[in-house]
């Protein structure tokens, strides 16, 4: 095994420190069309992911705008990155206007050889704390793939939803979603790059935000439940200026799924357990 393979990065540890600013609390707030929030409101599921960056420098990315060279999570030489899916504990909520804290380790690496060529899959775990507490426990799965032309081939999907919200993805919300994610991917806001170079449609909209929609679906329609725990996973993706849906249905035990869809069919697919509010 060469001492450059990546599966010599299980192991791999980083502590990043952060503050849940309301400054970039307010900016996700106009950004989802809401009420900013005030100091130590709770910080709404999956938002998150706007903190904890790695501020890389400029010279320091990669021509798709991912960080080219990182002591954490490297580029893998002729692969496209992508945020696959994961899974979320949500144990105490983060609180506006504080310090926090997140330790990050990969704890697995597995590589596969595909229809395109070689994959390469990497199961990173985070641990968010906030005043000695853990708030927040997660695994993020990433995908090294070589770059291939995207296939989008319509496949109607239909279920019986309990809730279903309506989403314009244009391209400003895309690229103010970039922005306040600190995400310099250029698939999601260069559109010649991402039709002409991965051979994308349109703009793609981001894996996250879509999760993140998905939750602020289920928590507006019920208002009185608390998220626990989310698995999710991205199956196709969506473009920019097609409409498309967020929606779930109750299964029963605490527990709802979650899709997200539009005309070409299911994109994103989640599973959430819930407990009532105290």
């Amino acid at each position: 095994m060469k001492s450059d393979s990546p599966e010599n990065w299980v192991g791999r540890h980083i502590r990043t420190l952060d503050n849940i600013s309301e400054l970039l609390c307010s900016r996700m707030a106009a950004t989802f069309n809401i009420a900013k929030l005030k100091q130590y409101a709770d910080l709404p599921a999956l938002w998150h992911w706007a903190f904890f960056q790695d501020p890389a420098s400029q010279d320091g990315l990669g021509p798709d705008g991912h960080p080219n060279v990182s002591a954490f999570i490297p580029g893998v030489e002729g692969c496209a990155r992508m945020w696959a899916g994961g899974r979320v504990k949500f144990l105490e909520p983060l609180k506006v206007g504080l310090d926090a804290s997140r330790e990050s380790s990969i704890i697995k690496v597995v590589e596969k050889e595909g229809r395109s060529g070689r994959l390469i899959f990497v199961t990173v775990q985070h641990e968010i704390y906030q005043e000695g507490v853990m708030c927040i426990s997660e695994e993020q799965d990433i995908v090294y793939r070589p770059p291939a032309p995207v296939r989008i081939e319509p496949k109607p999907f239909e279920e019986a939803f309990d809730w279903v919200e309506a989403v314009e993805p244009t391209p400003t919300l895309l690229f103010r979603y970039s922005a306040v994610t600190f995400n310099a991917h250029r698939i999601h806001y260069d559109w010649p790059y991402a039709t002409e170079e991965e051979s994308y449609p349109d703009l793609v909209v981001h894996g996250p935000l879509i999760a993140t929609l998905l939750m602020r679906a289920f928590v507006d329609a019920n208002p009185d439940l608390r998220p626990t725990y989310l698995s999710y996973r991205g199956l196709r993706p969506l473009t920019a200026e097609q409409t498309f849906k967020v929606s779930g249905r109750h299964l029963g035990d605490g527990k709802a799924a979650l899709w997200a869809f539009n005309n070409n069919g299911l994109a994103h697919q989640a599973e959430l357990q819930f407990e009532e509010k105290s």
